[in-house]
Protein backbone atom coordinates (compact mmCIF):
# COMPACT_ATOMS: atom_id res chain seq x y z
CA UNK A 1 0.00 0.00 0.00
CA UNK A 2 1.16 3.22 -1.17
CA UNK A 3 1.70 6.33 1.35
CA UNK A 4 0.75 9.58 0.24
CA UNK A 5 0.81 12.94 1.79
CA UNK A 6 -0.96 16.14 0.52
CA UNK A 7 0.57 19.71 1.98
CA UNK A 8 -1.77 22.41 2.14
CA UNK A 9 -5.03 21.47 2.87
CA UNK A 10 -6.76 24.62 1.33
CA UNK A 11 -9.93 24.74 -0.59
CA UNK A 12 -9.08 21.50 -2.49
CA UNK A 13 -7.18 19.36 -0.18
CA UNK A 14 -10.15 17.49 1.44
CA UNK A 15 -10.91 16.01 -1.77
CA UNK A 16 -7.54 15.28 -2.93
CA UNK A 17 -6.80 13.62 0.28
CA UNK A 18 -10.25 11.78 -0.08
CA UNK A 19 -9.51 10.17 -3.01
CA UNK A 20 -6.09 8.90 -2.25
CA UNK A 21 -7.98 7.29 0.49
CA UNK A 22 -10.58 5.91 -1.50
CA UNK A 23 -8.03 3.85 -4.05
CA UNK A 24 -6.62 2.27 -0.79
CA UNK A 25 -3.37 4.76 -0.29
CA UNK A 26 -2.49 5.97 3.51
CA UNK A 27 -3.28 9.39 3.75
CA UNK A 28 -1.51 12.05 5.65
CA UNK A 29 -2.99 15.97 4.89
CA UNK A 30 -0.70 18.91 6.57
CA UNK A 31 -1.39 22.13 7.36
CA UNK A 32 -0.24 24.84 9.50
CA UNK A 33 -3.55 26.33 10.05
CA UNK A 34 -5.63 24.66 12.87
CA UNK A 35 -8.50 26.15 11.22
CA UNK A 36 -8.07 24.78 7.97
CA UNK A 37 -7.35 20.87 9.18
CA UNK A 38 -10.49 21.05 11.64
CA UNK A 39 -12.17 22.35 8.23
CA UNK A 40 -10.69 19.31 6.49
CA UNK A 41 -12.46 17.03 9.01
CA UNK A 42 -15.22 18.68 8.70
CA UNK A 43 -15.48 18.30 5.17
CA UNK A 44 -14.38 14.61 4.83
CA UNK A 45 -17.75 12.60 5.73
CA UNK A 46 -19.43 14.68 2.84
CA UNK A 47 -17.41 14.14 0.34
CA UNK A 48 -17.50 10.51 0.85
CA UNK A 49 -21.02 10.39 0.48
CA UNK A 50 -20.10 12.27 -3.29
CA UNK A 51 -17.62 9.43 -3.89
CA UNK A 52 -20.18 7.07 -2.96
CA UNK A 53 -23.00 8.55 -5.04
CA UNK A 54 -20.45 8.25 -7.96
CA UNK A 55 -20.10 4.99 -7.15
CA UNK A 56 -16.06 5.12 -7.14
CA UNK A 57 -14.53 1.69 -5.69
CA UNK A 58 -13.65 1.81 -1.79
CA UNK A 59 -10.58 -0.06 -1.36
CA UNK A 60 -9.78 2.32 1.64
CA UNK A 61 -11.62 5.41 3.95
CA UNK A 62 -11.29 9.06 4.27
CA UNK A 63 -11.84 8.25 8.09
CA UNK A 64 -8.61 7.03 8.22
CA UNK A 65 -6.67 10.01 6.73
CA UNK A 66 -4.05 11.47 9.58
CA UNK A 67 -4.26 15.08 9.83
CA UNK A 68 -1.58 17.12 11.06
CA UNK A 69 0.42 20.54 12.18
CA UNK A 70 4.01 17.94 11.57
CA UNK A 71 5.37 18.03 8.59
CA UNK A 72 7.91 15.07 9.39
CA UNK A 73 4.97 12.90 10.51
CA UNK A 74 3.13 13.91 7.27
CA UNK A 75 5.66 12.83 4.95
CA UNK A 76 7.37 9.89 6.67
CA UNK A 77 7.78 7.10 4.41
CA UNK A 78 5.84 9.07 1.96
CA UNK A 79 5.96 7.03 -1.72
CA UNK A 80 4.27 10.22 -3.34
CA UNK A 81 3.59 13.82 -1.78
CA UNK A 82 1.54 16.48 -3.48
CA UNK A 83 2.18 20.22 -2.70
CA UNK A 84 -0.87 22.15 -2.56
CA UNK A 85 -0.05 25.35 -0.84
CA UNK A 86 -0.96 28.83 -1.89
CA UNK A 87 0.23 29.84 -5.71
CA UNK A 88 3.08 31.72 -4.73
CA UNK A 89 6.24 30.48 -6.68
CA UNK A 90 8.25 31.45 -3.62
CA UNK A 91 6.21 29.68 -1.12
CA UNK A 92 5.51 26.57 -3.46
CA UNK A 93 9.43 26.27 -3.87
CA UNK A 94 9.91 26.31 0.10
CA UNK A 95 7.75 24.17 1.12
CA UNK A 96 9.41 21.54 -2.05
CA UNK A 97 13.07 22.01 -0.62
CA UNK A 98 11.97 20.82 2.98
CA UNK A 99 9.89 17.91 1.99
CA UNK A 100 12.91 17.14 -0.41
CA UNK A 101 15.09 17.28 2.30
CA UNK A 102 12.69 14.75 4.59
CA UNK A 103 11.80 12.02 2.10
CA UNK A 104 13.64 9.37 0.59
CA UNK A 105 15.70 9.67 -2.72
CA UNK A 106 12.15 7.43 -4.62
CA UNK A 107 9.87 9.81 -3.39
CA UNK A 108 7.93 11.50 -6.56
CA UNK A 109 7.36 15.72 -5.25
CA UNK A 110 4.35 16.64 -7.34
CA UNK A 111 2.67 20.24 -7.55
CA UNK A 112 -1.12 21.08 -8.06
CA UNK A 113 0.01 24.39 -9.18
CA UNK A 114 -3.03 25.86 -11.28
CA UNK A 115 -0.24 26.92 -13.67
CA UNK A 116 2.86 27.83 -12.65
CA UNK A 117 5.66 26.28 -14.93
CA UNK A 118 6.91 23.01 -13.38
CA UNK A 119 10.13 24.14 -14.69
CA UNK A 120 9.92 26.52 -12.47
CA UNK A 121 9.72 25.12 -9.57
CA UNK A 122 12.34 22.25 -9.84
CA UNK A 123 14.91 25.20 -9.85
CA UNK A 124 17.42 24.51 -7.03
CA UNK A 125 15.81 21.00 -5.78
CA UNK A 126 17.72 17.91 -5.60
CA UNK A 127 17.06 15.25 -8.26
CA UNK A 128 14.43 17.58 -10.11
CA UNK A 129 13.80 14.42 -12.08
CA UNK A 130 10.98 13.01 -9.22
CA UNK A 131 9.45 16.57 -9.60
CA UNK A 132 6.35 16.61 -11.39
CA UNK A 133 3.02 18.73 -12.30
CA UNK A 134 -0.17 16.99 -11.23
CA UNK A 135 -2.79 19.88 -11.66
CA UNK A 136 -6.46 19.08 -9.79
CA UNK A 137 -9.88 20.57 -10.69
CA UNK A 138 -12.03 21.63 -8.53
CA UNK A 139 -13.75 20.33 -7.00
CA UNK A 140 -11.14 17.67 -6.82
CA UNK A 141 -13.67 14.81 -5.70
CA UNK A 142 -15.98 15.10 -8.38
CA UNK A 143 -14.14 16.13 -11.61
CA UNK A 144 -12.27 13.43 -13.13
CA UNK A 145 -9.62 14.96 -15.25
CA UNK A 146 -6.06 15.56 -13.60
CA UNK A 147 -3.24 17.60 -16.06
CA UNK A 148 0.56 15.82 -15.74
CA UNK A 149 3.31 18.17 -16.50
CA UNK A 150 6.51 17.44 -17.12
CA UNK A 151 9.05 20.16 -16.09
CA UNK A 152 13.12 20.55 -17.74
CA UNK A 153 14.07 18.35 -15.36
CA UNK A 154 11.40 15.29 -15.14
CA UNK A 155 12.06 11.75 -16.12
CA UNK A 156 9.57 10.08 -18.57
CA UNK A 157 10.01 7.48 -15.89
CA UNK A 158 8.47 9.44 -13.11
CA UNK A 159 5.72 11.14 -15.73
CA UNK A 160 4.79 7.31 -16.77
CA UNK A 161 4.60 6.33 -13.27
CA UNK A 162 2.16 9.59 -12.65
CA UNK A 163 0.26 8.48 -15.63
CA UNK A 164 -0.26 5.18 -14.07
CA UNK A 165 -1.19 6.41 -10.49
CA UNK A 166 -4.17 8.79 -11.45
CA UNK A 167 -6.02 5.81 -13.50
CA UNK A 168 -5.51 4.32 -10.11
CA UNK A 169 -7.06 6.69 -8.78
CA UNK A 170 -9.76 5.92 -11.29
CA UNK A 171 -9.74 9.19 -12.48
CA UNK A 172 -8.53 10.66 -15.98
CA UNK A 173 -5.05 11.71 -17.14
CA UNK A 174 -3.92 14.23 -19.57
CA UNK A 175 -0.74 14.58 -20.45
CA UNK A 176 0.66 17.95 -20.89
CA UNK A 177 3.41 18.00 -23.61
CA UNK A 178 5.02 21.41 -22.75
CA UNK A 179 5.89 22.76 -19.72
CA UNK A 180 3.64 26.84 -20.32
CA UNK A 181 2.01 28.90 -18.13
CA UNK A 182 -1.66 27.43 -17.06
CA UNK A 183 -1.09 24.42 -18.53
CA UNK A 184 -4.15 23.48 -20.88
CA UNK A 185 -7.15 23.52 -18.84
CA UNK A 186 -6.59 27.12 -17.31
CA UNK A 187 -5.48 28.56 -20.11
CA UNK A 188 -8.82 27.41 -22.47
CA UNK A 189 -10.96 28.68 -18.74
CA UNK A 190 -9.06 31.72 -18.39
CA UNK A 191 -9.42 32.97 -22.14
CA UNK A 192 -13.58 32.20 -21.79
CA UNK A 193 -13.56 34.22 -18.89
CA UNK A 194 -11.62 36.95 -20.36
CA UNK A 195 -14.42 37.31 -23.19
CA UNK A 196 -16.67 37.33 -20.63
CA UNK A 197 -15.61 39.53 -18.14
CA UNK A 198 -15.00 42.08 -21.47
CA UNK A 199 -18.48 41.53 -22.71
CA UNK A 200 -19.96 41.77 -19.26
CA UNK A 201 -18.09 45.48 -18.31
CA UNK A 202 -18.96 46.47 -22.22
CA UNK A 203 -22.66 46.09 -21.16
CA UNK A 204 -23.26 43.63 -24.24
CA UNK A 205 -25.00 41.54 -21.60
CA UNK A 206 -25.66 40.67 -18.11
CA UNK A 207 -23.87 38.46 -16.33
CA UNK A 208 -26.31 36.26 -14.96
CA UNK A 209 -27.69 36.14 -18.71
CA UNK A 210 -24.18 35.41 -19.63
CA UNK A 211 -24.20 32.53 -17.27
CA UNK A 212 -26.82 31.56 -18.82
CA UNK A 213 -25.64 31.62 -22.36
CA UNK A 214 -22.26 29.85 -21.15
CA UNK A 215 -24.07 26.71 -19.33
CA UNK A 216 -26.95 25.64 -21.54
CA UNK A 217 -25.64 26.82 -24.54
CA UNK A 218 -21.26 25.99 -25.32
CA UNK A 219 -21.19 24.95 -21.97
CA UNK A 220 -23.85 21.92 -22.54
CA UNK A 221 -22.46 21.06 -25.72
CA UNK A 222 -18.72 20.84 -24.58
CA UNK A 223 -19.45 18.31 -22.45
CA UNK A 224 -19.98 15.72 -24.89
CA UNK A 225 -18.04 17.21 -27.58
CA UNK A 226 -14.89 18.46 -26.89
CA UNK A 227 -13.50 22.27 -28.76
CA UNK A 228 -10.83 19.56 -31.90
CA UNK A 229 -14.19 17.10 -32.22
CA UNK A 230 -16.53 20.75 -32.33
CA UNK A 231 -14.76 22.02 -35.40
CA UNK A 232 -14.79 18.80 -37.23
CA UNK A 233 -18.32 18.98 -36.70
CA UNK A 234 -19.37 22.60 -37.83
CA UNK A 235 -16.89 21.67 -40.78
CA UNK A 236 -13.33 23.64 -40.80
CA UNK A 237 -14.56 25.76 -43.55
CA UNK A 238 -17.26 27.43 -41.28
CA UNK A 239 -14.81 28.05 -38.36
CA UNK A 240 -12.23 29.56 -41.04
CA UNK A 241 -15.45 32.40 -42.25
CA UNK A 242 -16.27 33.11 -38.71
CA UNK A 243 -12.68 33.32 -37.32
CA UNK A 244 -11.76 35.55 -40.17
CA UNK A 245 -13.64 38.34 -39.01
CA UNK A 246 -14.63 37.39 -35.57
CA UNK A 247 -10.99 37.01 -33.83
CA UNK A 248 -10.05 40.64 -34.39
CA UNK A 249 -12.92 41.43 -32.38
CA UNK A 250 -12.30 39.18 -29.24
CA UNK A 251 -11.07 40.74 -26.45
CA UNK A 252 -6.99 40.24 -26.53
CA UNK A 253 -6.07 42.37 -23.59
CA UNK A 254 -2.97 41.42 -21.34
CA UNK A 255 -3.78 42.94 -17.73
CA UNK A 256 -6.71 41.76 -15.83
CA UNK A 257 -10.45 43.45 -16.27
CA UNK A 258 -10.67 47.13 -14.70
CA UNK A 259 -14.19 45.86 -13.52
CA UNK A 260 -12.76 42.90 -11.73
CA UNK A 261 -10.00 45.44 -10.82
CA UNK A 262 -12.14 47.24 -8.81
CA UNK A 263 -14.21 44.67 -6.62
CA UNK A 264 -11.11 43.04 -5.69
CA UNK A 265 -9.79 46.55 -4.30
CA UNK A 266 -13.32 47.00 -2.87
CA UNK A 267 -13.29 43.60 -0.91
CA UNK A 268 -15.76 41.74 -3.23
CA UNK A 269 -14.27 39.08 -3.89
CA UNK A 270 -17.37 36.39 -4.29
CA UNK A 271 -18.47 33.67 -2.16
CA UNK A 272 -15.81 34.06 0.44
CA UNK A 273 -17.13 37.47 1.11
CA UNK A 274 -20.92 37.45 0.28
CA UNK A 275 -20.64 39.59 -2.66
CA UNK A 276 -18.52 39.53 -5.68
CA UNK A 277 -19.98 39.15 -9.78
CA UNK A 278 -23.16 38.41 -7.16
CA UNK A 279 -24.70 39.33 -3.92
CA UNK A 280 -24.96 36.14 -1.48
CA UNK A 281 -27.04 35.29 1.50
CA UNK A 282 -25.15 34.83 5.21
CA UNK A 283 -25.55 31.12 4.72
CA UNK A 284 -25.93 30.78 0.74
CA UNK A 285 -22.21 29.42 0.06
CA UNK A 286 -22.43 25.77 2.11
CA UNK A 287 -25.98 25.30 0.30
CA UNK A 288 -24.77 26.34 -3.30
CA UNK A 289 -21.75 24.35 -3.02
CA UNK A 290 -23.67 21.04 -2.19
CA UNK A 291 -26.20 21.56 -4.74
CA UNK A 292 -23.56 22.41 -7.53
CA UNK A 293 -22.05 19.26 -6.28
CA UNK A 294 -25.07 17.50 -6.71
CA UNK A 295 -25.61 18.98 -10.46
CA UNK A 296 -22.29 17.63 -11.12
CA UNK A 297 -22.36 13.95 -9.61
CA UNK A 298 -25.41 13.82 -11.54
CA UNK A 299 -23.90 15.17 -15.18
CA UNK A 300 -20.62 13.18 -14.38
CA UNK A 301 -22.87 10.21 -13.69
CA UNK A 302 -24.76 10.35 -17.24
CA UNK A 303 -21.58 10.96 -18.63
CA UNK A 304 -20.26 7.77 -17.73
CA UNK A 305 -23.40 5.85 -18.47
CA UNK A 306 -23.21 6.94 -21.85
CA UNK A 307 -19.69 6.07 -22.38
CA UNK A 308 -18.74 9.78 -23.33
CA UNK A 309 -17.15 10.65 -19.94
CA UNK A 310 -15.30 8.61 -17.22
CA UNK A 311 -11.69 6.74 -17.34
Amino acid sequence: MSIAAVIGLGTMGAGIAAVLARSGMTVRGFDVSAGAIEATRRKLPSISGVLDDLGVPARGSASDIVLTDALEDAVAGADLVIENVPEEIGLKRAVLAEVAGLVSGSCVLASDTSGIPISRLQEGLPSPERVVGMHWSNPPHIIPVVEVVAGHGTSAATVDWMMATVRRLNLIPVRVKRDVPGFVENRILYAVMREALDLVERGVVDAEDLDTCVSWGIGYKLSVVGPMSLLDMAGLDIYGSVASYLNRDLCSRDDVSPWAEEKIASGRLGLKTGEGIYAYHQDEAASLGAARARRLVAVRRALDASGEGGP
